[in-house]
């Protein structure tokens, strides 16, 4: 590494920077994302599109003391690097290494701990309320996409602080994406402000004009004061402004020094203010710049082409979920789709291509995606909700309260099931058995491979009723033997059928125990292997039958213990009052940090290897 970059490296080091040399370390900056991202993978267009916004924030601001927020924290990486991080670069997203997001664990100038969308407004708030509580002094912002202020949070936030005399900066990051292209009516508004260059220019040319003359300068400030009835008349609603927020921009955001200048008045306010920036998702590098979408989250890639470097072996989960819902789709008119802002990552772009009409991109904004989706179901429709398992924790309420107490048929095509692997504790898909398996009238399914996922989901489309259905992230497996059996409701599939051993699997861990089978019998156990099917309701016939023939009884899951499958066993044997030798095997009860799927997988137990090992042991201890 050399030139500027190399002497970043402390918080406040790029304050040392000449000003005429600011272009140059930003255009050091790109090239230190692309070659790194390139080995690592990790999010890459939005961390190209902030960087001389991350800049103008770090010379307006002094780390740690000032706490600076990122929504989401797709785009953090410029301030790891202005925070002396830039060394750690080859470990991004690696299990031990470097964080993709914000993590406080990781630096003091991380102020606070973010992964989903819409957050941040919301926190800074409460920073700055701690501030002005505790009596001490430091600068407090956010930093937020106009995709995530299609997020219901953000509007709380705002309406929260709106009129308050605390002081904090909110910065608007307008590129005009979030993962996917913005839709809904914040980005059509955004849009006219952004465009409305009438504005603007009447604004520079009548401030110049006036200067000119005897009385401008008075005149100027007179129209500055009185800028909100100007605004409103030349731009339709001042949203902000209404609100009670000082609104300034739309601003330049690659031009650091009237960011610079920007921020440093905002702060000097006694009161929120809010800095519309428009930036440009994918800047400096082209294959990032014209798919930006494709460049959000990328596995590594050749720099020259831009092509990934790894290719998957057989189709992943969510293109098999891909074309079963556009084949019965085909069938089934009152198949509609919905997706919160991800088309691409669940799927579902090809739904919208082939059946446009009922297709439904809501936006950031899970909640209303699930409630909206049982406005569809009450009018007649299937909806299908597709969402990562991350994702729909927020829309927790809306499950219960606006689907399942109507019995309405929702279908909840739950992506990204299980270890996640590299975007850490925030994106792994761990809790959703324990939050969903409980909700009354709630089917929960997962299908054993991609075949059985292809079946489900025409199946759970048939039912009418609420479902979800859960499956990983990554290659779809095919176990092709022995002969499936027909998808029953509430029953599981016997797969292998012996006398000592029992191992109940759900879903990924149905090959896994498959698996472990074969291991266990090159030491002469006899061991029956059970794929699940439904986690609820649990097949509780097959229960009684396994507690009969066999010693004991193993569960696998890929979520935490508690409140998952391997409780639900536990508890219907405890209540038939039946004395069995259970052993669950789930992930612990924390979070799981970012690495490796793999990796993760073997620290926590969840490989063939190691669950033959547990069950080897508890064998022999009972």
């Amino acid at each position: 590494m050399s030139g500027l970059l190399e002497r970043i490296n402390e918080p406040n080091d790029i304050k040392k920077v000449n000003k005429k040399e600011y272009a140059k370390l930003a255009k050091e900056i790109r090239g230190f994302l692309v070659r790194s991202v390139s080995k690592t993978g990790g999010h890459l267009a939005s961390n190209l599109g902030a960087v001389e916004l991350t800049m103008a924030l770090h010379l307006a601001m002094d780390f740690p003391k000032d706490k600076l927020i990122f929504d989401v924290g797709h785009q953090a990486y410029t301030h790891k690097i202005l925070t002396g991080r830039k060394n750690h670069f080859e470990t991004l997203r690696a299990y031990e290494g470097l964080s993709g997001f914000p993590k406080r664990k990781e630096s003091e100038c991380d102020a606070f701990d973010t992964g989903h969308s819409s957050t941040s407004i919301s926190a800074a708030a409460g920073l700055a309320a701690a501030r002005d509580l505790a009596g001490e002094k430091y600068r407090v912002a956010a930093v937020i996409g106009d995709g995530a202020l299609s997020g219901g949070m953000a509007y709380e936030a705002l309406n929260n602080i709106g009129g308050s005399r605390s002081n904090m900066l909110i910065v608007l990051n307008d590129n005009q994406m979030s993962i996917s292209e913005n839709i809904g009516g914040m980005a059509a508004y955004l849009g006219k402000v952004r465009t409305n260059v009438k504005y603007v220019e009447f604004k520079d040319d009548l401030e110049q004009t006036l200067r000119k003359t005897k009385f401008g300068t008075k005149v100027v400030y007179g129209l500055k004061r009185s800028k909100d009835s100007i605004k409103h008349f030349i731009v339709p609603s001042m949203f902000f402004e209404d609100m009670g927020i000082t609104y300034v921009g739309p601003i330049d955001g690659h031009n650091i020094e009237l960011m610079v200048r920007a921020f440093k008045t905002a702060f000097a306010a006694n009161k929120p203010v809010l800095v519309h920036v428009v930036t440009e998702k994918g800047k400096g590098y082209e294959y990032a710049k014209e798919n930006p979408s494709a460049f959000h989250g990328v596995d590594p890639f050749d720099i020259k082409t831009g092509k990934g470097l790894k290719t998957l072996k057989e189709k992943s989960y969510t293109s098999v979920f891909s074309d079963a819902i556009c084949e019965l789709a085909e069938e089934h008119e009152k198949i509609t789709a919905i997706t919160a802002a991800m088309p691409q990552g669940t799927g579902l772009d090809a739904f919208a291509k082939r059946y446009p009409e009922r297709f439904f991109d809501v936006g950031i904004a899970e909640e209303h995606a699930v409630t909206f989706a049982a406005g569809l179901a009450a009018g007649g429709f299937s909806p299908v909700v597709a969402v990562y398992s991350t994702f729909l924790q927020r829309a927790y309420d809306q499950i219960v309260h606006d689907v399942c107490v109507g019995e309405l048929p929702v279908v909840f095509a739950v992506d990204r099931a299980g270890i996640v692997g590299n975007d850490g504790e925030t994106h792994q898909g761990i809790l959703d058995l324990s939050y969903l398996s409980h909700v009354p009238g709630l089917t929960v399914m997962a299908p054993r491979d991609a075949t059985e996922l292809k079946e489900m989901l025409s199946f759970a489309i048939r039912l009418k009723k609420p479902v979800a259905l859960r499956y990983p992230r990554g290659e779809a497996c095919e176990i092709t033997e022995p002969k499936r059996l027909p998808l029953v409701y509430g029953q599981a599939e016997i797969l292998y059928e012996e006398n000592e051993i029992a191992l109940l699997a759900v879903g990924s861990m149905v090959e896994v125990a498959c698996k472990v089978r074969t291991l266990l019998r090159e030491g002469a156990y006899r061991v029956s292997v059970i794929n699940m099917r439904f986690v609820s309701p649990i097949d509780t016939d097959l229960l009684d039958d396994v507690a009969e023939k066999h010693r004991v009884i193993v569960t696998l899951e890929e979520n935490i213990h508690d409140g998952g499958f391997g409780e639900k066993v536990a508890a219907y044997y405890a209540e038939c009052g039946k004395k069995v030798q259970l052993k669950n095997i789930a992930l612990p009860n924390h979070y799981i940090e970012h690495g490796d799927p793999e990796v993760l997988r073997e620290k926590y137990g969840l490989t063939a290897e190691k669950v033959a090992e547990y069950v080897r042991a508890f064998y022999r201890g009972n």
